[in-house]
């Protein structure tokens, strides 16, 4: 699982990256890709922190992939650094250009780059299929070309592959292709501080099927490097609940399709990061290989009812509401589990 971010040069990607993850680029860094892994905000998993104060704390995070492609190449560093990965962050400059129709058009300008790759690798693809002859083709080919010819259209009207209506098959069908387009991205744009509003703005002039979110990455920068509680007064005298930088994380989060359940105690509180819809031997398998092999039972207290008895397992316990979930049970979103297994 990771999420890419895509944006055009000057647009500030490289300062919302280094906002997310805490990873500090040099100027004179010479690496092509950087990555960085970004806590995601989760007030549940807070609260647990505070109740067992536990040794260890171990929050879910999202891997983010910066990557510096300069040179006379740099959309082909791109293609093999970030064609990998889970979804797109595009990062959009809403602070130094004049008006919302430059923003649209610098914001389309890189939508149409990757609008192009997918078609260029459709076409060739295509070509080569049409040399082929029918028995020579694999079954997974036949379904892939069947498909095609409907991705091409999409394509060449301009509209990106997420947008085509396919369904959860037919993308695992297209799994072998890197297609930019089919990923799901998160339009952010870059405001200046004193013109919050130019993100709401763009959003209703751009008409996007994509969620878009402003930020403004200088006051975030400052407010990454404050500790805890000068943070806390400082979004406190701006009459903000929480940084603009956390609704990205989260929201990044929640595009991959990713959801936690936690594990407690004194020793650690930990968040675990899996898909939506993951039973509960495959929740175990996120612990460790042998969780899920020797799978017996999920002893499972939903987070609402934890604290509803008190933060106390005991109460939950005596109330009736701590369930034993076997094999189908399908994880829910903030549940506290104790998997029970032997090997």
């Amino acid at each position: 699982m990771e999420m890419g971010i895509l944006g055009l040069p000057q647009s500030g990607k490289s300062t919302l990256f280094e906002i997310m993850t805490g990873v500090k680029i040099s100027p004179s860094h010479t690496e092509t890709v950087v990555r960085g892994q970004a806590s995601v905000p989760d007030e549940r998993f807070d609260k647990l922190v505070e109740i067992y104060k536990p040794a260890k704390v171990s929050p879910a995070r999202v891997p983010f992939v910066d990557v510096h492609a300069v040179g006379e190449h740099p959309w082909e560093a791109i293609r093999q650094n970030l064609s990998g990965t889970d979804g797109i962050l595009h990062v959009v400059d809403g602070f130094s250009l004049p008006d919302i129709s430059i923003a649209l058009d610098a914001c389309r300008k890189l939508e149409d780059e990757l609008v192009l790759s997918d078609l260029i690798i459709i076409e060739k693809k295509l070509e080569r299929l049409a040399k082929m002859s029918k028995k020579a083709i694999a079954p997974q080919e036949a379904a892939q070309n069947e498909l095609l010819p409907r991705l091409k259209d999409c394509l060449e009207a301009g509209k990106p592959l997420r947008r085509a209506g396919l369904t959860a098959q037919e993308v695992f069908t297209l799994k072998s292709f890197s297609f930019w387009t089919i990923k799901p991205e998160l339009v952010v744009v870059n405001v200046a501080e004193d013109n919050p509003a130019f993100a709401d703005e763009f959003a209703k002039a751009a008409h996007l099927a994509e969620p878009v979110m402003g930020i403004c990455c200088k006051v975030e920068a400052e407010l990454a490097g404050l500790d805890a509680a000068d943070q806390k007064e400082f979004l406190s005298s701006m009459g903000i609940a929480e940084p603009a930088f956390g609704r990205i994380i989260r929201a990044a989060f929640t595009l991959l399709g990713r959801m936690s359940f936690f594990t407690v105690g004194e020793d650690e509180v930990k968040a675990w990061v899996i898909p939506h819809s993951t039973k509960a031997p495959k929740a175990a398998g996120a612990i460790h290989n042998d969780f899920e092999r020797g799978f017996i039972k999920a002893e499972v207290m939903s987070f609402d009812d934890f604290m509803a008895h008190g933060g106390s397992q005991a109460q939950v316990k005596s109330a009736g509401r701590l369930r034993l979930e076997g094999k189908e049970y399908v994880v829910a979103d903030g549940d506290i589990i104790t998997f029970r297994f032997n090997v």
